[in-house]
């Protein structure tokens, strides 16, 4: 029983069946031979219709090989440009942000000076347009904003439009990570103002490998990857034409039906918290959530945590009843550590390290969630006995 369509989620058909059928085609997207130029219009077809289910331009499609190095060139690239332009040289970004995202900014502050102001959440995991606006001023010194579309742990759904809104009020560019929420919630890129967007594929069933980051014509980045400049001159590389194939026909089929899908995660997610809560085991539920929200929560996100248990304990125990999840933690060296979101979100180090994220997705029954409720009791009797123990 797989809940972890956060971390990844299985290839759809669709995808499948594009991606294997331009592998077999061949033919580099650069070469101006026949089978290049073949590649190359099926790569150029694949993001128009990307930028046609993100409310983009295709000019402002990026690819890249994936969402992480997505967000490097977004924090890194456009730092390095503000820089070097008008002597920005400090970071604004939320303190529950994908380590794709925090670890650049460390690294930037470690390696090249730079200084970082952290937007705090509220207990629920939301940022408060108020305080991205007191953190730009003074606004000159401010290279880039960075505030993630939907959290990856806790489901939290960002006011992207209203932050990017402030930032764009103070001339700095903003970032958003959406690859949690596209196929979730309603993403367009024009519309909410953002300047960049990154966006991956295999989280919307499309193929590990291929993502993108969305920049707006007038968004200034300097490369990380120098040598053919295939994409913009900020991001070279030869593209993976397979890749980008099944990656815009996931994207496009995601988009498509996500009222629908949204609206049958969102009463497999409710099914899933009103039961684990109806269990009588003392478990909570993080982030934001009102049964039947679709909006302000991911639809497919269930964050609990479960009292005087370790998350570990939990999903190696889950995992050997048949149930694949996540606790949401980071694990550094081998040492089990305390979600960075829940701890920023408030909530002490015990607290945090009893949290277990199931999340659904396309694949996703009712098998599954009553899979999970079924295993649970014993499963946190258990984890239990060995945290006593411990």
């Amino acid at each position: 029983m797989y809940l972890d369509h956060a971390a990844t989620t299985p290839m759809r058909a669709s995808a499948r069946v594009a991606w294997i059928e331009q592998s077999e085609r061949g033919g580099n997207p650069s070469s101006l031979h026949t089978s290049g130029r073949a590649a190359r219009a099926v790569v150029e077809e694949s993001r128009e219709q990307i930028a046609g289910a993100l409310g983009a331009r295709p000019s402002e499609v990026v690819f890249t090989s994936g969402g992480t190095e997505a967000d490097n060139l977004a924090i890194k690239g456009t730092y390095a440009a503000r820089l070097h332009s008008v002597g920005a040289s400090r970071l604004v970004v939320s303190g529950i942000e994908h380590h794709a995202v925090l670890d650049p900014v460390e690294y930037l502050v470690k390696r090249q000076g730079a200084e970082v102001t952290w937007l705090e959440p509220d207990r629920d995991g939301h940022m408060a347009v108020d305080d991205l606006r007191a953190a730009l001023t003074p606004d000159l010194d401010v290279a880039v904003v960075s505030v993630m579309w939907a959290n990856n742990e806790v489901g939290t759904v960002q006011p992207v439009a209203e932050l990017a809104a402030v930032a764009r009020e103070h001339g700095v560019p903003f970032h958003t990570d959406a690859v949690q929420g596209v196929g979730q919630v309603p993403v367009d890129f024009a519309a909410s103002g953002a300047d960049l967007m990154t966006v991956s594929a295999h989280k919307v069933g499309g193929p590990v490998g291929v993502g993108a980051l969305l920049a707006r014509r007038d968004a200034r980045l300097v490369p990380l990857v120098h040598g053919g400049g295939q994409e913009r001159q900020v991001r070279s590389g030869t593209l993976d034409a397979a890749g980008i194939r099944a990656f815009a026909v996931a994207l496009v089929e995601a988009v498509g039906e996500r009222e629908a899908h949204a609206a049958r995660l969102t009463a497999l997610r409710d099914r899933l918290i009103l039961g684990a809560l109806g269990l009588g085991l003392g478990i909570s539920v993080s982030g934001s959530w009102s049964e039947g929200d679709a909006a302000g929560r991911l639809p497919g996100n269930a964050h609990l945590l479960v009292p005087g248990c370790e998350g570990d304990s939990l999903l190696y125990l889950l995992d050997a009843a048949g149930v694949e999840c996540s606790t949401g933690s980071a694990c550094q060296a081998g040492v089990p550590q305390p979600s960075h979101v829940l701890l920023a979100m408030g909530y002490p180090e015990a607290e945090a390290r009893g949290a277990l994220r199931l999340s659904l997705g396309h694949t996703s029954t009712e098998a599954d969630v009553a899979a999970f409720l079924g295993a649970l009791p014993g499963v946190v009797e258990r984890a239990r006995r060995a945290s006593g123990a411990a």
